[in-house]
């Protein structure tokens, strides 16, 4: 009998991040930390960076440590920031909540979640909406990870999220990515936006500002995660992310509070700009 071929922490790591058995950008975040602390190399933080082209606070992590001569000071400082602007993001989005509000969420974000715990925890009732999300079927696990709080959840086929959504009071979804003009995040966060406006419901983008970058890569998949068809006159597309513009949204929802767009990206390339000073501050 053939013995299986181990793998080391290094690798499963990375193999993690790519298969997406890993998710959400502080997630990925903090394990592509780990993955480098394992490997502080040049190739190594190439090859953590290309798993995942949507991961700008993963880059900005791995800048910051690499920039740094103490280099496991430099991670314990910038962790210690994501777990500090978290909080904060999740304390400002839970005000937003209101009793008897009905909420709709796209996909399966952290942030999200924790504002809707925090939500709960401070006594609020409320619903929350959210669709299928294929292939990966993520709005299930956000489904599970509240049911499991004891919030209410109505889940629907993607295809059903406009009749959800205006039944709702707000829309509320992560962010992988910020830059000047527009939020990155899951296909679909666009054309949501644009039925959650002309629903006339508020849409919250809900992220740390560490995820703030100039330009940025769209990640796209293989499309065998939709569809493993090898008919040759068959293609299959799966563009992962998609691109919303801020003229789309009510607010920024990170550390600095809720805030419009234009006021939150002043601040964020202000703080990433200013990222070692702030840091020393802060810790």
């Amino acid at each position: 009998m053939k013995k299986k071929a181990t793998i080391s922490k290094y690798e499963k790591i990375l193999r993690d991040i790519k298969s997406l058995k890993i998710q959400g950008a502080e997630n990925v975040a903090r394990k592509g930390i780990m993955a480098y602390d394992l490997k502080p190399t040049t190739i190594s933080k190439k090859k953590i960076l290309s798993l995942r082209s949507t991961e700008p606070l993963l880059k900005n992590a791995l800048d910051y440590i690499n920039s740094k001569r103490f280099m496991k000071v430099a991670q314990e400082k910038f962790l210690k920031e994501i777990k500090r602007s978290h909080k904060l993001t999740v304390e400002a989005g839970a005000k937003l909540i209101e009793e008897n509000m009905n909420i709709y969420s796209h996909c399966h974000s952290t942030t999200v979640v924790d504002i809707l715990k925090k939500a709960k925890r401070q006594g609020k009732n409320f619903v929350v909406y959210t669709t299928e999300v294929e292939p990966h079927l993520q709005g299930r696990k956000t489904a599970n990870d509240l049911a499991k709080y004891n919030i209410k959840v109505i889940v629907a086929p993607d295809l059903a999220a406009e009749q959800l959504i205006k039944k709702c009071d707000i829309f509320f979804f992560g962010a992988d990515a910020f830059t000047r003009a527009a939020v990155y995040n899951k296909i679909g966060t666009n054309t949501l936006a644009k039925i959650a406006r002309f629903h006339r419901v508020r849409v919250y983008s809900c992220g740390i500002s560490m995820k703030f970058i100039n330009s940025i890569k769209i990640e796209k998949r293989k499309g065998k995660e939709v569809w493993d068809e090898r008919q040759k006159n068959i293609e299959v597309l799966y563009p992962a992310f998609d691109r919303t513009s801020y003229n789309l949204l009510s607010g920024v929802i990170s550390e600095f509070g809720v805030k419009k767009p234009k006021v939150f990206v002043n601040l964020a390339k202000k703080k990433i700009s200013n990222l070692s000073v702030i840091l020393s501050k802060n810790n």
